[in-house]
């Protein structure tokens, strides 16, 4: 197998250590880490999220995207867990972005909260919009 040097372009994602019902990935990029999610946002898999987001968002940089895209189910639990990283964030000088789903946008309009969340299409989209230093 020939190996090829790995481009700036090119980020490797950090499996991150969740639960069983909760998967997910980290990359560091330019000035910003994205968050890529897969499975249930609920009162299970919640205070291991809070926690494991909390870390990073202390070590920055500040600016998240979260992409829940892939999110399967989320409860009130979890859109307390996002309200609160969302609120850290913030007061740290950065910025949250959110690619949702159906099922995760029925959930924040449910609560309305999609004025307070900055949602975008598509990961391309957030990682454009992030706030530049």
């Amino acid at each position: 197998m020939l190996l090829r040097p790995i481009s700036q372009e090119e980020y490797i994602p950090e499996t991150l250590a969740l639960t069983v019902s909760l998967r997910g990935t980290r990359e560091t990029r330019d000035n910003c880490q994205l968050f890529r999610l897969a499975g249930l946002l609920d009162a299970f898999s919640e205070p291991t999220f809070r926690k494991v987001l909390d870390k990073y968002v202390e070590e920055g940089p500040f600016n998240i995207i979260l992409d829940l895209s892939q999110i399967d189910f989320i409860d009130s639990s979890g859109i307390g867990a996002l309200v609160q990283i969302a609120k850290k964030i913030q007061n740290s000088g950065g910025s949250l972005q959110l690619i949702t789903n159906p099922r995760v946008m029925q959930t924040v309009k449910m609560v309305r909260l999609e004025q307070f969340f900055k949602l975008q299409p598509s990961v391309e989209a957030a990682l454009e919009n992030v706030k530049r230093p």
